[in-house]
């Protein structure tokens, strides 16, 4: 059941993900080193969900870096 749920969630991170990649045509900027490690955590996450607390704990660790990664932007 799990499984569903975050099936639905990549699913839904991905139609916006397309969403915002066709209503943005300005210059895109590529992602920091802090933000693809972050992405990476995620994914990571998502593809070792069999197991509960690796697969939530990986997911964790990235958006606490994405946060870290969007609050050092913002103070630039």
């Amino acid at each position: 059941m799990v499984q569903i749920y975050i099936l639905i969630a990549v699913v839904i991170l991905a139609i916006i993900a397309v969403v915002v990649a066709l209503r943005r045509k300005k210059e895109q900027k590529p992602l920091s080193k802090l933000a693809a490690l972050a992405f990476g955590f995620v994914i990571a996450g998502i593809i070792f969900g069999d197991n509960q607390l690796v697969g939530y704990s990986l997911i964790g660790i990235g958006v606490i870096l994405a946060i870290i990664d969007i609050i050092k932007k913002s103070k630039l």
